[in-house]
């Protein structure tokens, strides 16, 4: 009998490491939601030390999850779209403000071809055709759009799979693409999913929300009701909207299987005063300094990722591709460059490959206006392409540059090492790509696939 037993245990044994390895390979994929705020700089968010604004959604979402004190985007919205979406600096496929490269291929093309089912709901401004968002690899979107300029707030007008619509009676813009999205996820719960929200709010104009005491479902135009005391009541609703997708995923059960990252596309508006650890924060939108560029980031998965951790590392928008990807356990193709790296790691509380700078290509307009400002950074120092050096610790406004003869020690040493980061971009720029953005030169859709329709 010795000899069946052995057989019999090696065979459980066996069977036991199949049915581990077979529960492995079953693990489904996780479901990917992630939120972008409008103009909403790091000052703003109550658990980043903001005093000024009630975020109690985004506040317990970072005391569950991780809260990074050091992510930055670009400091205007379509430079950072370009980034987050293709996982590339600026420098090598930034065309001009409102358009991203139609030959880019975007995180949701990725994850697309890896079986998930692709929604982008909010602000687009990345381009005219209506069929755009199913071009760059969304299989649904419900979408404000920048370009045709109708209002975004009370009577918003919106394209939705393709078909502009305009509204009329006292909705409201934030709510109806909010709307859509619980309604996709719901649809789409048993996964796996991307979820992809630039949300309109909280750009200005600023205007009552329906929760403020001067809301008027009437008002129409970007102009109607603007005042900056308006910004606070916007922020909360934005937070308010934010628990809507949370407490869906709750509620459809699928909480420990989705992974929910939040961050703004830039700055807060120029000239916002806020409060944040007991100083008065200046949003500096559209420019290059730390008001411009510093943006909250907070990430939660349930069960997945460590509680209540502070992050500082360094985390800029070109990260995102990658993390979402080994997130979803998908693995980059062979060869391919990018500029960002997966901070995945650092969500499940390991060390991961923190950065030691970032770099930014930054020039938005672009087509008459060439100017750029070309720059790496790290935690304190910032080097500017034309060799201007500032200590952030002592001058955040960017106010006196540092002579570089006068630097020693760690100065000294992160000038050196910026500068090395500077030239790793010094041939960055595709020529194809910089004579498509100077002469305004698009990939013209089909008129018929592309067809507008009033609905």
């Amino acid at each position: 009998m010795k000899g069946p037993k052995m057989i019999w245990r090696a065979l459980a044994t066996c069977g036991c490491l199949v049915w581990v390895t077979s529960a492995t390979a079953a693990l489904p994929k996780p479901n990917l939601i992630l939120i972008m705020a409008d103009d909403l700089g790091y000052e703003t968010i109550g658990a980043n030390g903001g005093t000024s604004y009630a975020t109690p959604v985004l506040d317990r979402l970072a005391a569950t999850g991780v809260r990074f004190t050091h992510a930055y985007a670009q400091p205007l919205c379509t430079p950072t779209r370009v980034q987050l979406m293709t996982g590339l600096s600026n420098a090598r496929n930034y065309l001009r403000f409102g358009q991203l490269d139609p030959q880019a291929t975007t995180f949701a093309h990725r994850l697309q071809r890896a079986g998930y089912a692709t929604c982008i709901v909010g602000k687009w401004q990345l381009g005219q055709a209506v069929d755009l968002p199913k071009r760059f690899g969304f299989d649904e979107h419900c979408l404000w759009q920048h370009t045709r300029r109708p209002p975004r707030y009370a009577n918003p007008g919106l394209e939705i799979n393709g078909v502009e619509k305009d509204f009329t009676n006292g909705e409201y813009g934030p709510d109806l693409v909010n709307d859509y999205a619980l309604d996709f996820v719901t649809r789409k719960k048993s996964g796996p999913f991307l979820l992809y929200y630039p949300m309109i709010l909280t750009h200005s104009p600023y205007q009552p929300t329906p929760d403020s005491k001067t809301w008027d479902p009437k008002a129409q135009g970007e102009s109607v009701n603007v005042a900056p005391a308006h910004f606070g009541d916007m922020v909360t609703y934005m937070d308010k909207l934010i628990g809507r997708v949370v407490a869906k995923v709750d509620a459809l059960g699928i909480r420990e299987n989705t992974l929910i990252l939040f961050l703004g596309d830039n700055g807060t508006g120029r000239g916002t005063r806020s409060l944040m650890d007991g100083r008065e924060v200046i949003g500096g939108k559209g420019t290059t300094t730390v008001a411009g560029m510093h943006v909250p980031l907070i990430a939660n998965w349930s069960g997945q990722i460590p509680a209540g951790r502070v992050c500082a590392d360094l985390v800029d928008t070109t990260d995102f591709l990658p993390t979402l990807l080994e997130a979803a356990g998908e693995p980059l193709p062979a060869g391919l460059k990018l500029d960002g790296r997966s901070f995945l790691p650092q969500l499940r509380g390991q060390r991961g490959q923190p950065r030691e700078w970032i770099y930014s290509w930054y020039s938005p307009r672009q087509g008459n206006n060439l100017t750029i400002r070309e720059f790496a950074f790290n935690h304190r120092y910032k080097l500017y392409r034309n060799g201007n050096f500032f200590d952030l610790s002592q001058d955040r406004e960017e106010a006196h540059p540092l002579k570089s003869s006068a630097l020693d020690g760690e100065a000294a040493a992160t000038a050196r090492n910026l500068q090395d980061a500077l030239d790793q971009f010094q041939d960055a720029r595709p020529a194809d790509v910089e004579r498509r953005s100077v002469l305004g030169l698009e990939d013209r859709p089909n008129t018929k696939a592309t067809k507008r329709k009033k609905k």
